[in-house]
C-alpha cells in the first residue's frame, strides 16, 4: 500500500517539478561562439570547473566559430530544449548581428531564452608595436595623413570591434580600411600582433597577455574609467572621445522551450560560480568584471535593449556583411 502511495505520488508530480530535483543528470555542453583565444573562451574555461561542481556533472567546451558566431546561435538554437545545450552568448553573437545581417535564419530574441548575464569586458584599442602612433590624438592624425593607408582588424562585421572602429572613424573622418578575420578575437589579435594588420578595438581579456608580452601596445580603452590591469592606459574619453564608453557583456543562454525550472537552477548554479574568489580573481587578472543579472526575466529585457541599441549603431555606421 505504501508503495502504490508513493508510485502515485510522483504520478501526480508535474514533470517540469521532476525535471528541477533530477537535472542534470548527465553532461551538459557549453558551446562558445568563436574559436580558442578570445573573451568568451577565457570566460568559459575559467567557470566551467566551479558550474560542474556546483551542478555536479560534466562541462563540456564546444568551440564552434564561424559567421561571426551565427554558426553557434544557430546550432544552439536548433537543440532539444532540456537544459544539456548552453550557449555562452556575447554582444557581437546575439544583439549585434540581427542588425548588420539582413537574412539570418535564426532570431536570438525569439529563439533563446536567457539565463543570467555573467561579466562584462572592456575593450582597449591596440596597435602594433611597430605602428608610429601611441597616443589616440597621434593616432588620429596619422590616419589623416595616410587616408587608405591604415588597416583594422575585426573578428567580423557583426562584431562590436567593427562597429567602434566604424564609430571612431566616424567622429574623426577617418579613412581606414577593414580586415575581417573568422573565428573570432583570438585570431583577429594573432595577426595584430603578427603585423598583418595595424590596429583594432578589442577585448581586454583577448589582449592582456600579448600587451604585457609587449607584442602588442595599448591606446585607449573604451571603459568609463581605466582598466585596474593598464592603469597608465588613458580611456577613449580622456583621449577627447565624449560618450565613447562600451563593453563587451557575455551570458548564458538555452533553447526557447527549456523548462523554467531547468533555467532557474542554471541560473543559482551561474550565480553561486560568479560569487567563486578563485573565479573573480581569474577573471580580474584578464581585466573581467563579474556582473550577474538579477534574473533570467531582468537579463532578457536586457538583452532586448542591447539588441535595439547596437542594431541603432550597426545601421547609422552603415556596417554590413565583408
Amino acid at each position: 500500500m505504501r508503495i502504490f502511495r508513493i508510485l502515485l505520488l510522483f504520478a501526480l508530480l508535474p514533470a517540469a517539478a521532476l525535471a528541477q530535483t533530477t537535472y542534470p543528470t548527465k553532461p551538459v555542453k557549453i558551446v562558445i561562439p568563436f574559436a580558442p583565444g578570445g573573451a568568451s573562451d577565457f570566460v568559459g574555461r575559467i567557470i566551467q570547473p566551479k558550474l560542474a561542481e556546483l551542478l555536479n556533472q560534466q562541462i563540456v567546451i564546444e568551440n564552434r566559430p564561424g559567421a561571426s558566431g551565427n554558426i553557434a546561435v544557430e546550432s544552439v538554437a536548433r537543440s532539444a530544449a532540456d537544459g544539456y545545450t548552453v550557449f555562452l552568448g556575447n554582444v557581437g553573437a546575439v544583439a549585434i548581428n540581427p542588425g548588420v545581417f539582413p537574412n539570418l535564419t535564426v532570431n536570438p530574441l525569439r529563439d533563446l531564452a536567457g539565463v543570467t548575464q555573467l561579466v562584462d569586458v572592456p575593450g582597449v584599442l591596440v596597435a602594433h608595436p611597430s605602428f608610429p602612433p601611441n597616443t589616440v590624438k597621434e593616432l588620429v592624425a596619422y590616419v589623416k595623413a595616410n587616408p587608405g593607408k591604415v588597416n583594422y582588424a575585426s573578428p567580423g562585421s557583426g562584431s562590436q570591434n567593427r562597429l567602434e572602429t566604424e564609430h571612431l572613424r566616424k567622429l574623426a573622418g577617418l579613412d581606414m580600411v577593414h580586415v575581417p578575420y573568422k573565428g573570432g578575437a583570438g585570431p583577429a589579435v594573432a595577426g595584430l600582433a603578427a603585423a598583418e594588420t595595424h590596429i583594432m578595438f578589442v577585448t581586454a581579456s583577448s589582449a592582456m597577455p600579448l600587451i604585457k608580452a609587449g607584442r602588442i601596445k595599448a591606446l585607449a580603452a573604451t571603459a568609463a574609467k581605466r582598466i585596474e590591469q593598464l592603469p597608465d592606459v588613458p580611456t577613449m574619453q580622456e583621449a577627447g572621445f565624449a560618450g565613447f564608453d562600451t563593453g563587451s557583456w557575455q551570458g548564458l543562454f538555452v533553447p526557447t522551450g527549456t523548462p523554467p525550472e531547468i533555467i532557474h537552477r542554471l541560473f543559482i548554479a551561474a550565480k553561486e560560480t560568479m560569487k567563486s574568489p578563485d573565479v573573480i580573481e581569474r577573471l580580474g587578472r584578464g581585466g573581467v568584471e563579474v556582473v550577474v543579472s538579477d534574473s533570467p526575466t531582468a537579463f532578457t529585457l536586457f538583452v532586448g535593449q542591447e539588441t535595439q541599441r547596437w542594431g541603432k549603431a550597426a545601421k547609422e555606421a552603415g556596417a554590413t556583411v565583408d
